[in-house]
């Protein structure tokens, strides 16, 4: 029998004991409804995202190329370079190391011999030299839903090439294996809904950035740098708390980490030259860190006191500059490495101490050249392959015979397709278990009233027109020619969507409609279907209207016009536009804008600028104009595009609130390389960051149905590779001086 104590301080305890349990449990059962409330499917846009295509690329060099520097000049025998396929044709694949595996720990060699890769441990203990060895491949790739680093054996036993094709594109035993990558989360425990990338391989351990923790502030970057070991199975954080580290390189050694960083500085919404400076720190630990230069990214490591970076010179061009990081005496100036006329960058740095491979641009398209450090000179690779794709971010192999990128594969260098196509709609791993994320080829998705359908604005077409498919992107058809923006389907009649017609970023005199397009539900403008009708629903004169959105009983639109000169809102009859109803809800010198009508009629969420132009902020009103107030605020950022979910408790919309997530020169062209999709409660509570990306992220909408990934369609387009590379990058002069294989 049990006895408990008669004693007052033990009942005490006791009754202490079970309100705290009482509270956990309400707690939880509170957190547990909260999460079910939150479901359904958001689809968004990521700008270019859907055709980037990316895989990794090795080109081995000639023999004779590894003595560059000894004065010779340029390569003068014929050869034809040759281009190998490292990662296979799913989703997008980048930011790659390529290490011998004999340089590599024994715990990592016995995980992933568990893993199937069976010829690693045989090789090792036979003691195989580093060029006979299997080489491993570290990358970056999106194909379960999030950034996610692998490991990977891109060639075939022993590593050597297999088999070359008529294409001039080795193919590889790999290819057809049925083992899959390695998956670097897999150490760990918990969910991977976060972006990991930029991984590099010393020993058993592997150092990467990862947006895993929050950071402090409003538009701090979620980055750190975080080290996985494959003897302990710890992962650490080596980066400060409320320190936002980018683009880490580890010296030979693997005794040191530098990365390109924010501390001591606050980001200001720059999308060119970060004006990041360049940390040391142990790998071990993070520990002795200390700044060694200010305005520099994209470290490399060539030897134990020489670290390549890039760096907008004072004459406008990006260029490539070392130092050493250990030299502690006050008068160490960087030394520019690359001259003026082309712009240099992402270096990447080889053994040799001869050469370097970096990213240039010298018209519009991005290339990877050698820069020939005694001569000073550049030698053409990628160019003399495909002279019309980008390539980014080269990577040296641990031998330095090889050099790495990733492209888009698009066709093959004979002009035939790759196998893959550019997907229609692209699962998204979610952080909260009721609620699915999707990609969708197009922007400003909106769902029928039922959920079964996405209207979006198609982004492959010559014109922005009106497209509709099936949930999992299945069976698309074209309702509306023209360039449309801002859709939104009518919650009560499932053939009605609302548009703005007319072209985006205008000012506000330019004339741009509210249109109704009917029969979406059934429409097909390209076959023996009958077509879709339209009216529009301002009138003429009234300039730019745009972002309709309907009340929950469909009977009102709101929208934003620039009738009086600035961009406010106003609600009008659905039905017949304001010929028969017009009310003005806001009124300012400010820009109320992007409006989301809750389907319980109760409030009107909306993104405005009102006192920080140019910054915006998420505000809630009622439809009679009362109850006005700010939900969130970037500070001194944006947020943009809320959109209610279907039982109108919380919103979803695209901010910078988590700041960037890579250097913008390392990815393509993005209108602005930040933005990420987040909800919130309708109270500003419950703030969750849902996407990881670094790239741009936008136009969210809301479904009612969730989908799984597995459920997804797999139509798409053919692969066309057509994006563009970044525009910050303006050409200044004459290039310099180069040569290429003869």
């Amino acid at each position: 029998m049990v006895t408990i104590s008669r004693h007052p301080q033990y009942h005490r305890l006791l009754l202490l004991c079970c309100f705290w349990l009482w509270t956990t449990d309400a707690i939880t059962a509170e957190r547990q409804q909260q999460e079910a409330i939150i479901q359904g499917t958001i689809a968004f846009t990521t700008h270019g995202r859907m055709h980037y295509d990316f895989d990794v690329y090795t080109v081995s060099l000639p023999s004779q190329f590894l003595s560059l520097g000894n004065g010779s000049s340029c390569l003068q025998q014929q050869r034809r370079l040759q281009e190998t396929r490292m990662t296979y044709g799913q989703s997008v694949n980048y930011n790659a190391q390529l290490v011998s595996s004999s340089l590599a720990s024994v715990p990592l060699l016995k995980t992933l011999h568990a893993h199937g890769f069976r010829n690693l441990l045989e090789t090792e203990k036979e003691e195989e030299q580093e060029q006979d060895a299997p080489q491993l491949l570290l990358y970056v790739s999106e194909m379960e839903g999030s950034p996610q680093v692998y490991i990977n054996i891109p060639l075939g036993a022993g590593g050597k090439v297999q088999s070359q094709d008529t294409e001039g594109i080795r193919r590889t035993m790999r290819e057809e294996s049925t083992v899959p990558p390695f998956k670097l989360s897999t150490l760990r425990a918990g969910p991977s809904a976060f972006l990991n990338d930029r991984p590099s391989l010393t020993g058993d351990t592997v150092v990467y950035v990862s947006t895993e923790e929050p950071s402090e502030r409003p538009r701090q970057s979620w980055n750190g740098i975080y080290s996985t070991s494959f003897a302990s199975r710890v992962t650490k954080r080596l980066s400060p708390y409320g320190v936002s580290d980018f683009s880490p390189s580890i010296s030979p050694s693997g005794e040191w980490v530098m990365v390109a960083s924010t501390q001591g500085r606050e980001w200001d919404g720059e999308i060119g030259e970060l004006n990041l400076g360049l940390y040391v720190f142990k790998a071990e630990d993070g520990s002795q860190r200390r700044l060694v230069v200010q305005n520099g990214g994209w470290p490399s490591w060539a030897d134990s006191s020489t670290v390549f970076f890039h760096h907008v010179a004072q004459d406008g061009w990006w260029s490539i500059y070392k130092i050493n990081p250990f030299d502690s005496s006050s008068d160490q100036e960087p030394e520019r490495v690359t001259p003026p006329g082309v712009h240099a960058f992402t270096p990447a740095a080889s053994s040799t101490g001869n050469w370097i491979a970096v990213a240039t641009r010298r018209a519009s398209t991005r290339h990877v050249e050698i820069f020939d450090l005694q001569t000073k000179k550049f030698v053409k690779l990628t160019e003399l392959i495909n002279p019309n794709v980008h390539h980014y971010n080269p990577f040296v192999s641990s031998s330095s015979g090889e050099i790495g990128y990733h492209r888009c594969r698009g066709t093959h260098p004979d002009g035939s397709s790759t196998a893959s196509v550019d997907l229609r709609v692209e699962s998204v791993t979610s952080p909260l278990e009721n609620l699915s994320l999707i990609y969708v080829d197009g922007s400003f998705p909106s769902f029928s009233p039922d959920g079964s359908l996405i209207a979006y604005v198609g982004s492959s077409d010559d014109s922005a027109a009106m497209n509709v498919m099936r949930l999992d992107g299945s069976e698309i058809r074209k309702v509306f020619t023209g360039d449309v923006f801002g859709l939104a389907w009518d919650p009560t009649r499932k053939d009605i969507v609302y548009a703005a017609h007319g072209p985006v970023f205008r000012s506000t005199q330019t004339s741009v409609h509210i249109v109704a397009v009917y029969n979406v539900d059934t429409a097909d403008v390209e076959a023996d279907k009958a077509g879709s009708s339209w009216k529009y629903l301002t009138k003429e004169g009234t300039h730019n209207n745009a972002f309709p959105s309907p009340s929950g009983d469909g009977k009102y639109l709101v929208f934003r016009s620039g009738r009086s000169g600035y961009k406010n809102l106003y609600i009008m009859d659905a039905v017949d536009g304001e010929e028969k109803y017009l009310h003005r809800l806001t009124e300012g010198d400010w820009t109320d804008t992007h409006p989301s009508w809750s389907s319980d009629n109760e409030w009107i969420a909306f993104s405005s600028d009102r006192g920080h132009p140019g910054r915006f902020a998420l505000y809630l009103i009622h439809p009679n104009g009362t109850g006005l107030h700010r939900v969130l605020n970037s500070s001194p950022g944006w947020i943009n595009h809320p959109c209610f979910s279907p039982d109108s408790k919380s919103l979803v919309f695209t901010s910078d609130y988590a700041g960037l997530s890579a250097e913008p020169i390392s990815v393509p062209h993005q209108f602005q390389p930040y933005g990420d999709i987040f909800i919130c409660r309708i109270d500003g509570t419950g703030l969750t960051r849902l996407t990881h990306s670094s790239n741009e992220n936008g136009t969210p909408g809301w479904g009612r149905i969730p989908v799984a990934a597995s459920m997804l369609s797999k139509e798409g387009t053919k692969p066309f590779c057509d994006f563009n590379d970044v525009d910050f990058l303006q050409r200044i002069g004459a290039a310099p001086q180069m040569c290429g294989f003869q």
